[in-house]
């Protein structure tokens, strides 16, 4: 049996899981089975190798066997080079090289988190999804991935003699297209609040994009502003520049949605909705994910209901005269929170 390290390492907390893997063939795919979980303060460690032996020896505590992992792969939350990452909001440098020796494996991978949602989306159970459109489903073409969080995840996979291979993209930095005067106007008001001369996409479709959406129809006065939702939009502005916030406004403002029950929140929510969907329509243009395109990140699994009310699925499809190609592509939204954990572990098995 093969034992396994998976990791997603962010700047408040890291997870670490144990696996045994089966032996993977061209006609079989690798089956993890988890042996032990835990999650840690990373900000507690001053390096990810104390934290891994502290989390083998409770491992072997637990089940009075010591485990010896042959390889690893980390999911990082900020940009990996060369198998290498210093983390954006923790004091750590990681070098695959320097982990493999310290920790003593044959290998140790750095991967981006967004690119280990892409490997974590082939291991997802039927449960790990809501399926939007069943589409018709081509297992040799494209998968797509496009996740919206604190950024804009994009990327695309192949599924290669049944290994699949991610390709991680900068397309959240592409240009924002309004399609309507309403979202011609946010973007005249993104381009003059921050004195910027382009808007990405990403600006609007992401949690941060979801509150200035909200401060734009605030500022127009489309209607007026709730105390509760303005002490947070407040308490969040005064904490620009911190590492670290105490308010996320974006799921304030997510959460009155729910319902009407505040009718400014209730209309951003459905500008950011639609602007997402149809994000998601264009990668699907570009790529034709016949094998899947997966909406991934945790603002799409956290507001499901927004998500599947219409808004996202007619932006997604309205595409003129092509918008016949997408109806094949199936839609899936990504409910399992650890997707990026089991890709971690999927790319460490491969």
């Amino acid at each position: 049996m093969t034992y396994l390290l998976a990791g997603d390492i962010g700047g408040t907390k890291t997870i670490l899981r144990l696996v045994e893997a089966s032996e993977p063939s061209p006609s079989t795919p690798v089956i993890l089975k988890n042996e032990f979980e835990r999650t840690y303060s990373s900000q507690v460690y001053p390096d990810l190798v104390p934290m891994v032996k502290e989390f083998l020896h409770q491992a072997a505590i637990d089940a009075g066997y010591t485990y010896a992992p042959e390889r690893a792969c980390f999911a990082i939350a900020g940009p990996v080079v060369d198998n290498t990452s210093s983390l954006t909001n923790l004091a750590w440098s990681l070098e695959g090289d320097r982990l493999q020796i310290e920790l003593d494996l044959d290998r140790v991978e750095l991967i981006n988190d967004f690119e280990a949602v892409g490997y974590g989306v082939f291991g997802l159970a039927a449960e790990d999804i809501h399926t939007l459109q069943a589409g018709d489903p081509d297992r040799n073409a494209p998968v797509a991935i496009i996740g919206a969080g604190t950024g804009l995840g994009q990327g695309f996979a192949l599924a290669t003699s049944g290994r699949p291979l991610v390709f991680p993209s900068e397309g959240g930095h592409a240009d924002f297209a309004p399609r309507s005067e309403l979202e011609f106007q946010l973007m005249r008001y993104l381009l003059d609040k921050h004195q910027i001369s382009r808007v990405s996409v990403e600006r609007v479709v992401s949690g941060q994009g979801i509150v200035a959406i909200y401060q734009f129809l605030r500022d127009r006065e489309f209607a007026t502003e709730t105390p509760e939702i303005a002490e947070a939009i407040t308490a969040w502005e005064r904490q620009t520049g911190l590492s670290t916030k105490t308010v996320d406004p974006g799921a304030v403002i997510a959460q009155a949605a729910v319902g009407c029950r505040d009718r400014l929140s209730h209309k951003a929510m459905e500008i950011f909705v639609s602007a997402y969907g149809a994000e998601a329509g264009n990668l699907a243009l570009k790529l034709l994910p016949y094998g899947g395109l997966y909406v991934a990140g945790g603002i799409a699994a956290k507001n499901l209901d927004l998500m599947i009310a219409g808004t996202f699925f007619e932006a997604f499809s309205h595409k003129g005269r092509v918008s016949p190609l997408l109806d094949r592509v199936p839609v899936h939204i990504v409910l399992n929170p650890q997707v990026g954990l089991i890709g971690a572990a999927l790319k460490a098995a491969a």
